[in-house]
Parts: structure tokens; sequence; C-alpha cells
């Protein structure tokens, strides 16, 4: 069976439409601040990372309501409508407390449903097509790449032409857009059932363990709910468990990716903007990393992937991510070297930016798709959401790096970027001590 589930379309769809929101929003949010609010660079790039921290912490939420109480399409359909309403309030608010008040709606929104929607995907296919789950995810982040390659070339030359409202109403539009093609699609899918308030969900299986390990004191922390709960119940919680110690490391990651929209779109406005007889936007250089990502993806899967089979090398999902992660801090390398040549005085063009994006974006294809993938597949139905949020949470707790180093401003011009190169290198030796740890395993609908 080589054809996706006709309700495929409906869930990509979406996320395309969403992500052009999100991402068109995101890419002018440094700017933003820093002109029509007149924030300071260290208050604007904490800012930044603070909200997308949030973002990735609030899918914790989302993956709660979705597993015990609405499922994921109710939830997705009634945090989508708060998403809308932030769009709108930082369309027609402008001050502090309009983009507080709108940044706030907007995490709430898009990170409750990040880990539903991801997951609401994988609930499409069972046993009879799970080899097409991979395809779906390279699917799934073709098009969100997609629809962020013409956000960040079309947002930041809005809000220069036009001004914030209309930069800030379009996502808005293309959010709500993207709620109507979802909701197309609802006759068709395949809808799993919320637990229940009782249903053995991640958090209650934790506490259940809590409360009888001084009566059992079981040798696994986890056997200490067996009883209330049955050994599957139990042994979804063990997944969450065991994947979180491999991929609380991939945080790191993440804190070096997402500032491609802060301390990257910051050192391009200090550079040679001029290119062709034209002038850049320095916000507009993010869209390389969509535009390259859509162009690395089939390189990746058709001809790297292949090829490095051939030579004898088996390619597991913790190997991709652990070569990421080191591919990651060499493109920290080169954007620190950038910032010397600013440092001492000279004025290199901005596009010279594009190397280090190349890199990093390779890192990306390597760390988050597969990632992406995996923690799916790690994750028995019942917490499917759980474990995804966990996957989303790493992200938070990057940006939250991110936001705090940049709030006590240490570090200034390269040794900024070197710092956050050394300890990406650190943090892969770890990872890659972690992976030969995990025991991986296959959980797909039809086989639970």
């Amino acid at each position: 069976m080589d054809k996706f589930p006709r309700q495929i379309k409906y869930i990509v769809g979406n996320e395309a439409a969403e992500r052009f929101s999100y991402y068109g929003m995101k890419s002018i949010l440094t700017v933003f601040m820093t002109t029509s609010l007149l924030m300071l660079e260290p208050e604007a790039k904490s800012t930044y990372h603070f909200f997308g921290s949030a973002v990735y912490l609030l899918p914790l939420l989302g993956a709660f309501i979705s597993d015990r109480f609405w499922g994921k399409y109710k939830t997705i359909m009634t945090l989508s409508v708060v998403y809308c309403a932030g769009h709108a309030v930082l369309a027609i608010w402008e001050n502090r407390m309009g983009l507080y008040f709108g940044l706030g709606l907007i995490a709430l929104g898009s990170g409750g449903i990040k880990p539903c929607v991801s997951a609401h995907v994988g609930d499409q296919f069972t046993k009879s097509n799970k080899h097409l789950v991979q395809k779906v995810f390279e699917l799934f982040y073709w098009l969100i790449n997609f629809g962020a390659f013409f956000s960040t070339l079309l947002i930041p030359y809005t809000l220069s032409h036009y001004g914030s409202h209309w930069a800030f109403g379009i996502p808005g539009i293309l959010m709500a857009v993207a709620t109507f093609v979802f909701w197309m699609g609802k006759k068709y899918y395949v809808h799993v059932p919320p637990t229940g308030k009782s249903g053995g969900g991640f958090l209650s299986i934790v506490l259940e363990a809590f409360e009888q390990r001084k009566i059992k004191k079981a040798p696994k922390f986890l056997d200490n709910a067996l009883g209330k709960y049955d050994e599957k119940t139990v042994e979804g919680a063990r997944a969450v468990v065991r994947i979180i110690k491999v991929f609380v490391t991939v945080s790191i990651f993440w804190s070096l990716f997402e500032q491609t929209g802060s301390s990257w779109v910051l050192q391009a406005e200090k550079m040679d903007l001029m290119f062709m007889g034209m002038k850049i936007d320095p916000s507009q250089l993010q869209a390389w990393n969509p535009l390259m990502v859509m162009g690395l993806i089939p390189l990746f899967s058709y001809v790297i992937y292949p090829l490095v089979e051939r030579m004898g090398i088996k390619l597991t999902p913790l190997r991709k991510m652990a070569t990421g992660m080191y591919v990651a801090a060499a493109s920290f390398l080169l954007v620190g070297g950038l910032q010397l040549v600013l440092d001492h005085g000279g004025k290199p063009n901005a596009m010279w930016q594009f190397f280090p994006y190349l890199v990093l974006t390779a890192a990306e294809v390597l760390v988050s798709i597969t990632g992406l993938e995996f923690a799916y597949t790690q994750a028995p139905r019942a917490v499917k959401s759980t474990i995804m949020s966990f996957w989303l949470l790493t992200v938070s707790i990057g940006n939250l790096l991110t936001a705090y180093i940049s709030k006590i401003n240490v570090f200034q011009g390269a040794s900024y970027f070197f710092f956050f190169m050394f300890l990406m290198l650190v943090v892969s030796f770890l990872f890659t001590y972690a992976a030969t740890k995990y025991q991986v395993q296959d959980y797909i609908e039809g086989g639970n």
C-alpha cells in the first residue's frame, strides 16, 4: 500500500497554512521590537526567546487536554481559535501590552496544538501502511517549510512598506484558513478517543508510583503503579521516561537553531545589506532556511542516506540526530567568524550568512525531522501526544537558555557565538553516549 490515506491532505494543508502564519509573525518580531517598540537588543532577544520557550512549553498542556479529555481533533479546533485571536491582538494593539498579550495567546494556541497535529497525522496510519510514516513526516516537514519560506519573504516586506497592522494581520488570516482546512477533513479522520480522567495518563501513573513507592518498593520506580494500572498502561509511561533521557540533550541544539530569528538577524543588520543593487531586509535572510530545507530533504532521502547505507553504515534515527548536533556546532563556528570580522571593523555582505544557514539547515534535517518521526514511533497510543509534547519541550528549554544568556549579557561579539558552539560540542558527546544506551521500540497503531 503506497498511497497516503486521503485525510492526510487536510492535515498537511492545515500545517502549511499554520506555519506560514507562525513563521511570518515570528520573522518580524525582533525587528518590530527594536524599531517600533524601541527595545534594546538584549531585551528584544530575551523576549523573542521567552516567547519561543512558551510556545514549546505549552504542548504539555495541549497534550494533557488531548490525551485525557478532548481528543486531538477538538483540542486542535478549540486552540486554533485562540491562536487566531492572538494574531488579531498583535495586528490591532501596537504597544508593549498588546505585544505581550498577543504573544501569550499565540503561545497558548500554537503550543497547545503542536503535539496534537503531529500525533494526529501519525494516527491515520496502521501496520499495513506504517512504512509510509517516514515519508509523511518528510512531507509534513517539507510543507512546513514551504509555508515558512513565502512568509519570511512576504511579511518583512509588508512590515517595511505597509506597517505592523498588515504585517501581523496577514498571518492571522492564514491561521483562519488553516483552521478551516483542518475542519474540512473531519469526517475522514481516524479519531483516537481520549483516555478519560482515570485513563492512565503519564502524569497520573507517575503520581500513583510516588504514592505507592513506600508500600511496594518495586525495583523500578514506575512499577509501583502496577495494580491500579495494568502492565501495558505502565509501559506507556516507561516509554516516555526512556525517551526523555535521550532527548534532554537535544535542547541545546534548539538553543542554537532558534537564534536565526534573533542574534543572526541582529548580526545581519550590521552587515552590508546591498546585493545586486537591491537592499535586503535582514529579516528576509531567514527565508534561506525553509528554502534550503525543501531542497535538502529530498537530497538526504534519495542521495545521501542511500549512499551512506551502501557504504555499510547503518543510519539509525539516533545516529542521524547525533551527526546533526555536531553539524550545528559547525554553523556557529561560521557565524562566529563573520562576527569576528564585524568586531574588527569590517563590514562583510549579509549574503555571507548563506553558508552558516546551509550548515545549520543540514543539521535541522538530521535532527528535527528524524526526531519528530522517532518520538512518534517510541510511544504507545495512550501517550503519543504526551511524548510529542516532551519532544517539543526540548525546544522550550533551548529557547529559555538562550533568553537567559541574552538577558545577563555576559558574552559580547564573537564570543557569544563561540560559547554556544562549544556548548553544542559538549552536549553532542553526551547525546551520543545516551543514544548507545537506548533500547529502540516500535509503536504503530494496530500493533499496540
